[in-house]
């Protein structure tokens, strides 16, 4: 089943549309893909640490119609951004470092160096990472992209969402046929080779793993995932006496590119740099210093070598780890009130261990701990910019959600008044993984 009410025939409808208007071509040949936004409740920060981490779909997020070309070329417009987008699946590409860096990059790629700031890197990363993994592409697309109004730069993954649309797009006008598990590592390239962000797989195993209502777990270092089915009624009604939820969105009007962040991959660094501490302690400093390599006994035994930021780090991964295997056993048994108590204590770890949150988030999370009606919550992202996400209690959503628009807005005015009022705070519910209509 489909998540409930994304998209809508409208949606689709007037994707289709402009689709047919860019192309000339009848609105009946293209072709959508729904690529979803995720939440991680729980394993927040740990998944480039090989951490295990749960997260799942929401039901909004990105649609990217598009026909195949009759030849090699790539014709994009955006809902959200400026411009158009051209370029041709048989030029080579490269990752976005070594544009800065090289001289040698051949005139007829020049168009590359003007356009690597524009919203279509992720269009070129996506046939950077099928080339690079010896795909041979020979036909184009041309295609309209959007996202869920109000909702990019949001901490909910939107530029995953965009690597993943452009790499299905991309593979079905080309006929291959790739597993979800290989599309994951093709958007990891992107992100981390192409891009030059140090993160995990959190984002794009979420979006192409999911199921609708389901909790997708997944162990970042073995890659093994599995689906914990949902504990209520995926029609969201009272099931054997316990509250059912809703999913709760709260704006904080931050905008930054993560990429451009350089404060997430510090924190990234100082996780590397505390592993290779503890694994030289504990006599393995041969193994990958990453945090998931280090046993819970040699970082309990050992951490106190470590200086005072690198202890706090370690001590989110190996708190955080915890809370994702108790929250797994909540969910499972419907206990959503503990559950929701994970969430929050995540939160509070991620600003006092990872210390990754700025003002205006910190008072959205501490606004949203205090609304009656939510079980938990904590950042949506890195905590640098976009949300927070809460697990609510379905029959006080609505009025949560208004609790927190007003507490929000007099705490931060200046950032609230830039919100579209009807989307600084959302309800939202589950969602499905990426696919193709």
């Amino acid at each position: 089943m489909r998540a409930l009410y994304w998209p809508s025939e409208t949606e689709l409808r007037e994707v289709r549309k402009k689709v047919a208007e860019i192309s000339g071509r009848s609105a009946e040949e293209v072709r959508v893909v729904v690529s979803p936004y995720r939440i991680c409740p729980l394993g927040a920060h740990i998944d480039h640490q090989g951490g295990t981490v749960s997260a799942m779909t929401i039901n909004k997020g990105i649609l990217l119609g598009f026909i195949p070309s009759a030849n090699s070329e790539v014709l994009l417009e955006s809902g959200q951004f400026e411009g158009v987008v051209r370029f041709r699946v048989d030029e080579v590409q490269y990752p976005r470092h070594a544009i800065r860096k090289s001289d040698n990059i051949h005139a007829n790629d020049s168009s590359q160096v003007q356009e690597e700031c524009n919203w279509g890197i992720y269009a070129r990363g996506a046939l950077y990472a099928l080339q690079i993994t010896g795909n041979h592409l020979t036909r184009g697309i041309t295609g309209f992209i959007c996202g869920s109004k109000g909702l990019d730069s949001s901490g909910l993954s939107s530029s995953a969402a965009a690597g993943v649309a452009y790499l299905l797009a991309l593979e079905s006008a080309n006929n291959l046929i790739i597993s979800p598990t290989d599309n994951i590592e093709l958007d990891r390239i992107i992100e981390n080779e192409y891009l030059g962000l140090r993160n995990g797989i959190l984002d794009q195993s979420a979006i192409l793993l999911s199921s609708f209502g389901y909790l997708t777990f997944m162990n970042c270092k073995t890659k093994e995932h599995k689906l914990i089915p949902p504990p209520k009624s995926h029609e969201f009604k009272e099931c054997s006496g316990k509250k059912t939820y809703k999913i709760l969105l709260a704006f904080s009007g931050l905008k930054h590119a993560l990429p451009n962040n350089p404060g997430y991959n510090r924190r990234v660094a100082e996780c590397k740099e505390a592993a290779q501490i503890l694994l030289d302690a504990s006599g393995n400093g041969e193994l990958e210093p990453l945090l998931c390599n280090v046993e819970v006994e040699a970082y309990r035994a050992h951490k106190y070598k470590l200086e005072p930021n690198l202890a706090r780090r370690a001590e989110h991964y190996f708190s955080e780890n915890m809370r994702v295997v108790k929250g797994l056993e909540a969910w499972a048994s419907g206990n959503m009130e503990e559950f929701g108590k994970l969430i929050s204590a995540s939160g509070l770890s991620s600003i006092k261990n990872y210390e990754c949150g700025c003002e205006p988030l910190i008072q959205l999370y501490y606004i949203l701990l205090k609304t009656p009606g939510v079980l938990g919550a904590r950042f949506s992202g890195a905590g640098f910019r976009g949300c927070c996400l809460a697990f609510v209690e379905a029959d006080r959503a609505a009025e949560a959600a208004s609790i927190v628009r007003k507490e929000y807005q007099q705490q931060q005015p200046m950032l609230a008044n830039h919100l579209n009022r009807e989307t600084t705070v959302l309800v939202c519910e589950a969602g499905d993984s990426a696919h193709i209509i």
